[in-house]
């Protein structure tokens, strides 16, 4: 069982010299622009406006960090979260998303504290090329990944098992290696954090 215990806005940072220092395991969101990321870390705080939620993609120009205790079974745990710039976002100026691409990478490349990232794909949607682009370059990097199918309110019940199967095989990953998501259901909350706090074994523990 999961219990939110806190959560809070860290820092903001463009560059590894204004990253936060500290001893929590981190762990980092990507996904496309639009594909629900802020609503998600908000869901997972427990935080309706821990991070700002916008109508309009690629809002977020920076890293920013939060930090959130949390307890499950009676030990309690932090666990930092960095929300990435979403990428793919098409109206923004080719000079931007040459600076947003080398930021990401950058933080991926060189964050020694980051335990896992992760990849977060619309469920209505599906896997776009961008995604499939990261998913690979995570991958090339050795990065322990958490694949979450979002927005998955918007199908029917009986569409949602075939479509994460679907994700499953496109991803070339295993069923269980997808998790459901949906911030406006509520569901896979529990499922994220278990996951995640399972890859980070004990070093999360306060």
């Amino acid at each position: 069982m999961i219990k939110l215990l806190d959560a809070r806005f860290v820092i903001t940072a463009t560059e590894p010299k204004g990253y936060p220092s500290g001893h929590s395991a981190e762990v980092a969101f990507v996904g496309r622009s639009n594909v629900g990321k802020s609503s998600m870390i908000n869901t997972l705080t427990g935080r309706r406006k821990l991070v700002r939620v916008s109508n309009t993609p690629g809002r977020t120009r920076t890293l920013n960090f939060f930090d959130v205790d949390l307890d499950r079974d009676g030990h309690r745990h932090q666990v930092r979260l960095a929300d990435l710039p979403g990428y793919g976002f098409a109206k923004a100026s080719k000079a931007d998303r040459v600076q947003w691409n080398e930021m990401i990478t950058t933080y991926l490349d060189k964050r020694h504290r980051l335990e896992a990232v992760v990849s977060i794909i619309d469920a209505e949607v599906g896997p776009t090329p961008d995604d499939l682009q990261t998913l690979d370059y995570l991958q090339e990097k050795d990065r322990r990944i958490l694949v979450v199918a979002t927005k998955i309110d918007r199908l029917t019940k009986a569409q949602r098992k075939p479509r994460l199967q679907a994700l499953a095989q496109q991803l070339a990953l295993p069923l269980e290696a997808v998790i459901a998501f949906s911030s406006v259901d509520k569901i896979g909350v529990d499922e994220v954090w278990n996951a995640l706090l399972g890859t980070f074994g004990k070093a999360t523990r306060l």
